[in-house]
Formats: structure tokens, C-alpha cells, sequence
């Protein structure tokens, strides 16, 4: 009887251990975004046609589209979001980052690029936190811990 647990046991193991082996890890999932509703016929067009490229799996051809809109109108916050999402599929981080970058320069109140997982990780684009403004920070006293921390100050805490 202990044996056959002890098999049990180990044959239920083993086809955990093969199922979290089999599995890869999903690619993150990030929304393309659409042109501005101000944008030129021309930028909205390619940029429509990027993002449905996009969709299909076609990032080759997702990434002309969005680099046609960029050599019409460089400042699409949009367009540099949407090509850094095709470079990263790519593998292509690097070519990404600046991407990434810029679309968060052009569109400082667009919370989907801003809270983009994706985004976080190429930079110190800091996550929407509140804050107490009229709180005052505590002064640091020295040393590693500073006020209440317990750490470094001068002889006798202070």
C-alpha cells in the first residue's frame, strides 16, 4: 500500500513537473492603439492598416505601416508605441526601447502607454501612484536608515 502511494505520488510529480515544461509563457498582450482622431487621412489609414497586420501576426508588414505614418508625422505618439510592440514581437528590444521612449515623451497623459508592463520595463517610467503632497518628507539624520529607520546616525540616535 505505501508503495503504491509512493508510485502515485511520483507519477502525479512527474506529469506536473512535464506540464510546466511543455507550457511557454504567453507573450504579453498589448493593445495596439489607433491614430489620433486629429491625424492627416493618410496617417489614420496606415495606422488602421498597421494595427489589423498587427493583429494577424504580420509584423514584418505591421512595422512598414507604422514606419510610413513616423516619415509622415514623426510626433504619433501612437505609431511609436505601435512600432516598439512590432520590434518587440521582432525580438528587436533594443531597436524598441527609443520607441517606447518617445511615445511616452508624446503622450504624457495616455495612461495605456504609461501603465504598459511592456513600457515599465525598458526604463524608469514610474507606475501612477498618489501622493500626499502636503505631507512633508521626514529629514534623513545620516547614515543609512535615517528618522525612525534605526540606522547610522550620530552616537546616541541623533
Amino acid at each position: 500500500m505505501r508503495q503504491r502511494r509512493w508510485t502515485v505520488g511520483c507519477i502525479f510529480i512527474g506529469l506536473l513537473f512535464l506540464g510546466a515544461c511543455a507550457s511557454t509563457p504567453e507573450p504579453v498582450k498589448q493593445p495596439t492603439l489607433n491614430a489620433p482622431a486629429n491625424a492627416s487621412p493618410t496617417v489614420r489609414s496606415a495606422m488602421s492598416e498597421g494595427n489589423q497586420l498587427f493583429a494577424s501576426g504580420r509584423w514584418e508588414a505591421a512595422k512598414g505601416q507604422y514606419e510610413k505614418v513616423l516619415q509622415e508625422k514623426k510626433t504619433v505618439a501612437e505609431a511609436h508605441y505601435n512600432l516598439a510592440l512590432v520590434l518587440d514581437r521582432l525580438g528587436k528590444r533594443k531597436e524598441a526601447r527609443p520607441h517606447y521612449m518617445e511615445a511616452a515623451n508624446l503622450a504624457p497623459g495616455n495612461k495605456v502607454i504609461w501603465n504598459s508592463p511592456v513600457l515599465r520595463r525598458y526604463g524608469d517610467v514610474a507606475v501612477e501612484k498618489k501622493s500626499n503632497a502636503a505631507a512633508p518628507a521626514l529629514p534623513s539624520l545620516g547614515g543609512a536608515g535615517g528618522a525612525l529607520g534605526g540606522g547610522g546616525g550620530a552616537p546616541g540616535g541623533y
